[in-house]
């Protein structure tokens, strides 16, 4: 993941002038007919036989959610996440007006003990909110890492919707790696998003749902490295456009010393958020591939089956 990105395609000027219009026209919208428009869009997406429909379901039966009306709401659920993005993005005062949480407690125990923070945010939900979140109710700076995007048109867009007043994005390289220890150094807080498949050398075989995922050992790296506290969170989408509440929860300490076991332990408590609100994961991302290199797949220990998955309402 950090090693290095492959170069953006380069555009000329006017398509990312008229893109980045585009993006905020579209957050003027009204939340609800964001979400709704987003929504019909992502059925329809589902509805198209393909590959996309084909890992969503293999992708969330694995998890136990078999059931074709949770796979069909899932897409729903990924269609209204990305038609909200704009609003995040460019009208970020009004959509933090409608994001509340009721477990901020958990970030002020671990201010308390005067360390950093790490936020592991998996792709659920509204995960865009949750650095704007927490950088005005810490009233501190929140550093993020992100992949550049490979279009070079979705640079700028990017940049200005990330780089906002109190939110700081660094590149997915040595470089934003090196920023991210100095933010903990200094007891800022920092987040990424954990459930990404890594590249070749990057990761470990960690348990995910009941099968082995390559995942990335970055998260633990850091936590070892800066003894900071490692928090997973993510933004409930709300019903009828009503916006976000967002979910933390402690990893528990002491993290272990063996990466593959960090790995697991941060997957585990990733699955934990995940069946909160399990149709606003991203199903559909392709969390099992093996990546070129890779090692061998070690087999599943012996564990004891998932717990029943919880109710989709």
């Amino acid at each position: 993941m950090y090693r290095g990105t492959r170069p953006a395609r380069r555009t000329c000027s006017w398509p990312r002038m008229l893109l980045l219009a585009l993006f905020r026209a579209v957050a003027l919208l009204p939340l609800p007919l964001l979400h709704a428009v987003g929504r019909v869009a992502g059925l329809f997406t589902y509805a198209w036989p393909g590959r996309y429909r084909q890992r969503l379901r293999a992708n969330a039966a694995q998890a136990g959610y078999a059931d074709a009306a949770f796979a069909r709401r899932a897409a729903a659920e990924t269609g209204a996440m990305i038609l909200e993005m704009p609003k995040v993005w460019f009208r970020s005062a009004e959509s933090l007006a409608k994001t509340t949480s009721d477990e901020f407690h958990v970030v002020e125990a671990a201010l308390a003990e005067g360390r950093g923070i790490l936020f592991l945010t998996p792709h659920l939900g509204c995960f865009e909110i949750i650095a704007r979140y927490a950088a005005v109710a810490r009233r501190t700076p929140v550093t993020v890492m992100f992949r550049p995007p490979r279009i070079e048109a979705l640079a700028p867009l990017l940049a200005t919707a990330r780089n906002t007043s109190g939110l700081k994005a660094v590149p997915a390289t040595m470089q934003g790696v090196r920023e991210f220890v100095r933010a903990l150094r200094r007891g800022e807080t920092v987040g990424l998003l954990p459930d990404q498949a890594p590249g070749e050398g990057e990761g470990v075989w960690a348990p995910f749902f009941g099968r082995m995922a390559y995942t990335m050992t970055l998260p633990g790296k850091l936590a070892a490295q800066t003894k900071v506290a490692v928090v997973v969170v993510a933004g409930e989408r709300l019903p009828h456009g009503r916006g976000w509440r967002v979910h933390f929860a402690r990893v528990p300490e002491p993290l272990p010393d063996d990466p593959q076991a960090r790995a697991a332990l941060f997957n585990a408590s990733m699955e934990i958020l995940i069946r909160r609100f399990p149709h606003q994961y991203l199903w559909s991302y392709n969390r099992y591939k093996t990546p070129r290199n890779a090692p061998p797949i070690p087999p599943m220990a012996a564990s004891t089956p998932p717990d029943t998955p919880a109710s989709h309402d």
